[in-house]
């Protein structure tokens, strides 16, 4: 039987208490655009990607299950974080609940395998490279040029 490869993740699907609040509080930390907006939705674009905040969360606040956004600069949302007043974790990673329990996981780009394709990065109006234990990551798996 043949399967499918993943490919990717096209998106996320956040479910929060109030959409608008949600927006709010997100765009306390992260610089982003709204794709769309429907009846106890909204979609924030992340160029090729975006998360979709669904009214309605009713359950416990996470704890292993998280999501992983990559950054530009994960010291500066680190530092917004506590001045907002957020409990964040110490480590490599900046690790925080949103206010409806959801588990956050804040990388930096250059630090981690993740890799967008320079047409995506121009068109977001960045220019980032990558360290070089990222890069060996990559090598390593055949998915960068081998140096």
């Amino acid at each position: 039987m043949t399967r499918s490869r993943l490919v990717g993740i096209n998106h996320v699907a956040l479910e929060v208490g109030d959409v608008d609040d949600a927006l709010e509080f997100y765009g306390r930390f992260f610089e982003f655009d709204l794709r769309g907006r429907g009846p106890g939705m909204a979609f924030v674009d992340i160029g090729d990607q975006f998360i979709a905040l669904m009214q309605g969360r009713t359950q416990e606040p996470d704890r292993a299950r998280h999501f992983g956004l990559v950054v530009d600069d994960k010291e500066q949302t680190r530092r917004a974080l506590l001045d907002a007043g957020v409990e964040v974790t110490r480590g490599r990673s900046v690790d925080f609940l949103d206010p409806w329990g959801n588990s956050v996981q804040v990388v930096q780009y250059d630090e981690v395998q993740f890799t967008k394709v320079e047409d995506v990065l121009r068109g977001m109006g960045l220019d980032l490279g990558k360290s070089e234990r990222a890069l060996e990551e990559l090598r390593a798996k055949g998915l960068a040029d081998p140096g």
